[in-house]
């Protein structure tokens, strides 16, 4: 008989493990509180529009590689055309009215050429740079799970690593903030520092990396977005034989002499099973669901003093003009500085879709400004929910009248607004404080290694960003195609994987 897994969520992770599982001939039951899958990949439709709330560039859409296999083996690339951008961002830099803009373009060669002009006395930071991207354009990832690696396996692995060792362990080291300091020019600092917005302790390699993918050409936007990728994805699972159920929120995970048995709703039913897994929130998942009984120092450590990718505030505007010619992505220099959440902010991030003409009817586009958001001043203003409308409804007016400055008289062709907060990212997907990518990718989260097991606890497994510092699409459908991979070798089954 069948061992059965219960899988807790409904995201990429939980959807991709319920897969490779069924493909390798478990039972398989996921239990998602919301009523669509996805989880974080998601997107909702309001007044003819659609707003993507998740992928703006996705790792894995280049045929051939690693992560692309992924994607296809879960059917997320489907019958899908790929957008791919020349220019993967602009920024502006330097005050208002004397900006001049640093174009982050995806070829390296082009990159090189366009930071030559802005400052050739960088030409040996711009090389070294350049020549940074082109290595890591190559970079290997494991394709066995770690867990699984035997002495053979890590010294292939670490043989083919050798190439990118040094700027793994450099670039590892600091921040992007850092990295950009070793640049003359003012325009390239700003520009460089700037590439993810106000996370100046994001990775320099992390940044390197986004930057290495891009010259590859495997950063693509799927068109249709998040919330139809996720359904491809969910419709592969089913038609391999798995269940989902919607509407099934746990409240908690049953424990039996050391062993997870199952797990019970938040409406008092037990739901048995043979393997629990928990590709939900880790933070819920650890303190809610088991009750802190199994939380390691470590995993205490890393939830009290981890940054995490904190929540955003997104403004979605549906607007009846065509935006097609305008960048797709763009940070602007604001003539005026505007207060959002009671911070003065100089920059205004604005993206539009044309790109996508799933997302708008023909002629029309749908615009996103996004902002790095302050969980706690939500929730305090929660308690009201008058002021909380109120001052989304304040933040919409103040985004809109900035954005006059671009596109003037935009705001007579709006159609559509839609004010996202972190609020709204929690409720609808349990995530801890409504980040959207868990721990941020800092030099110290990306040398640190989280266990997909918990001490004292057999038969339990976590998955999901929270497990995977640095998030993503790609690395949730790792952790649960890795998760399967594992299962079988402990039941002593040769992994496989069915073709579509």
């Amino acid at each position: 008989m069948a061992k059965k897994i219960v899988i807790v969520g409904g995201g990429l992770a939980g959807l991709s493990a319920g897969i490779y599982a069924r493909m390798n001939g478990y039972e398989v039951q996921i239990l998602e509180r919301h009523t669509v899958p996805g989880g974080l990949c998601t997107g909702w439709s309001r007044g003819g529009y659609h707003v993507d709330g998740c992928i703006h560039w996705l790792i894995g859409t280049k045929d051939g590689t690693p992560s692309n296999r992924l994607l296809r083996e879960i059917g997320a690339l489907d019958g899908t055309p790929i957008v791919h951008h020349d220019v993967f961002t602009r920024i502006d830099t330097g005050p208002a009215g004397n900006a001049a803009p640093f174009i982050v373009y995806g070829n390296a060669d082009r990159l090189r050429e366009h930071m030559l002009e802005i400052a050739p006395e960088d030409a040996c930071a711009i090389e070294d740079l350049v020549a940074r991207i082109k290595r890591l354009a190559d970079f290997p990832f494991p394709e066995k799970p770690v867990e699984l690696m035997g002495i053979r396996d890590m010294f292939s692995f670490f043989a083919t690593m050798k190439p990118f060792y040094a700027d793994y362990k450099e670039l590892g080291k600091i921040t992007l903030a850092e990295y950009a300091t070793r640049f003359k020019s003012p325009r390239l600092r700003e520009g460089i520092a700037g590439l993810f917005g106000d996370m100046p302790d994001f990775s320099a390699l992390g940044a390197a990396m986004m930057l290495a993918w891009q010259h590859a050409g495997d950063g693509g936007y799927p068109v249709g977005g998040s919330l139809a990728l996720a359904k491809r994805v969910e419709r592969r699972y089913l038609n391999l034989g798995g269940s989902i159920r919607y509407g099934a929120s746990v409240s908690e995970i049953s424990v039996k002499g050391g062993k997870a048995v199952g797990v019970v709703l938040a409406n008092g039913e037990k739901v048995p099973a043979d393997i629990v897994v928990s590709a939900a929130d880790g933070h819920a998942t650890l303190f809610d669901m088991l009750k802190g009984r199994y939380v390691t120092r470590a995993l205490r450590r890393m939830y009290e003093t981890f940054p995490i990718f904190e929540p955003l505030l997104i403004l979605s505007l549906g607007v009846a003009r065509d935006l097609s010619a305008e960048p797709h992505q763009a940070v602007r220099a604001l003539k005026k500085p505007i207060s959002v959440e009671g911070k003065t902010h100089t920059k205004l991030g604005v993206k539009q879709y044309c790109y996508d003409p799933s997302l708008a009817p023909a002629g029309k586009s749908v615009i996103e400004i996004m902002y790095s958001s302050d969980y706690d001043y939500w929730k305090r203003l929660s308690a009201d929910r008058a002021a909380y409308d109120r001052e989304k409804a304040l933040i919409a007016k103040t985004l809109i009248g900035a954005l006059e400055e671009f596109y003037p008289g935009i705001s007579a062709d709006i159609e559509m607004t839609d004010v996202a907060t972190p609020l709204t990212f929690e409720r609808y997907t349990g995530n801890w404080r409504g980040s959207y990518e868990g721990w941020r990718l800092t030099p110290r989260a990306t040398t640190t290694r989280v266990r997909k097991t918990l001490p004292g606890l057999k038969n339990f497994y976590m998955i999901g960003q929270w497990v995977q510092p640095g998030g993503g699409i790609p690395n949730a459908v790792s952790s649960g195609r890795d998760l399967a991979w594992i299962l079988c070798s402990r039941d002593g089954k040769a992994f496989k994987v069915a073709a579509s």
